[in-house]
């Protein structure tokens, strides 16, 4: 398998990963078991314990420069303690359908980052790329059933700054991913990540009843530690080495076509003619953006770049 068909299996991964965790995440603080923060503070330190025990045995690389401490704690308030502790706390005031709809504006957000940030040049492919994906995945998902009022609103606006938050780190994050491998971004990231997200969740996790609580919920709990967590931001740092970050997050735009298919396999749902026509519509988006990435990389002279 070449290095493209691997960074799109990665990213691939890493959404079908996302798309179960709005429907487990939401479960376990709907029924009350255990508030975000709590999930917040457990999900960033295991992450980190994790990130730190595996490259122990793997290799350690050295920071190189002292300021590049600052931009992983940069990344950190933006991937990590914004992001995370907005998305969860949105998730339990809203429904995932909605949560689903506002996060399909991320890879718009990212592209906005990346020319302000990066100066970012804007083709005609990519931008048509999002356009379509945009258009395919609210269409998936059911945009006719969203809406900013009643009482998801603040769930919803949560989520909002939670897209804009994690967009800003996938830009920021980029060229971090040059100098260092994944592993040695993603563990500084989630250290940091830690001490933020600790003042708000150490309260909620002593208020856990955890001898009461069902073995499912642990599983849930390890769920979304390892995999949610753990495996998709280490997946993510790693394709960003070889890919655009706007690349990266379009791929959020696959989640609906996702739960589609989960649904449709387990008999939840059935495959229509629309359904097929919006995911085309996805699918053709990501051929675009992706083939935008590649023709600005030949540009640059860099082929590594998809």
């Amino acid at each position: 398998m070449n290095k493209t068909a691997k960074v799109h299996l990665a990213l691939f991964t890493v959404n079908l990963i996302y798309a179960t965790n709005y429907v487990v995440a939401s479960k376990i603080m709907k029924d009350a078991y255990i508030t975000p923060f709590a999930i917040i503070l457990l999900r960033v330190c295991g992450a980190s314990l994790l990130f730190w025990f595996f490259q122990a045995f793997t290799f350690n690389e050295r920071v190189q420069k002292t300021s590049d401490y600052l931009r992983f704690a940069y990344c950190a308030l933006f991937g990590v303690v914004i992001n995370q502790l907005l998305f969860f706390k949105g998730l339990s005031m809203t429904v995932p359908i909605d949560a689903s709809i506002i996060l399909t504006s991320s890879p718009i957000l990212v592209l906005l980052a990346s020319v302000i940030i990066l100066k970012e040049k804007v083709t005609w492919l990519k931008l048509l790329g999002i356009i379509l994906g945009a258009i395919g995945a609210v269409m998936l998902i059911g945009g006719g059933d969203f809406s900013f009022k009643g009482e998801n609103t603040w769930g919803n606006l949560l989520v909002l700054l939670n897209a804009s938050s994690y967009s800003v780190y996938l830009v920021v994050v980029k060229p971090l991913m040059r100098r260092y491998q994944a592993f040695t971004v993603v563990k500084w990231v989630f250290l940091f990540g830690c001490i933020g997200v600790l003042p708000f969740g150490w309260s909620e996790v002593q208020q856990v009843q955890w001898s009461t609580m069902p073995g499912w919920v642990y599983l849930i709990l390890g769920f979304i530690v390892v995999g949610v967590t753990f495996l998709a931001y280490l997946l993510n740092a790693w394709a960003l080495r070889f890919v655009s970050s706007t690349l990266v997050a379009f791929y959020i735009y696959l989640q609906p076509v996702l739960t589609s298919i989960i649904a449709v396999l387990s008999s939840q749902d059935e495959l229509t003619f629309k359904k097929v026509l919006f995911s085309l519509l996805i699918f053709t988006g990501i051929f675009l953006v992706s083939y935008s990435g590649a023709q600005e990389a030949k540009k640059r002279k860099k082929p590594e770049e998809v």
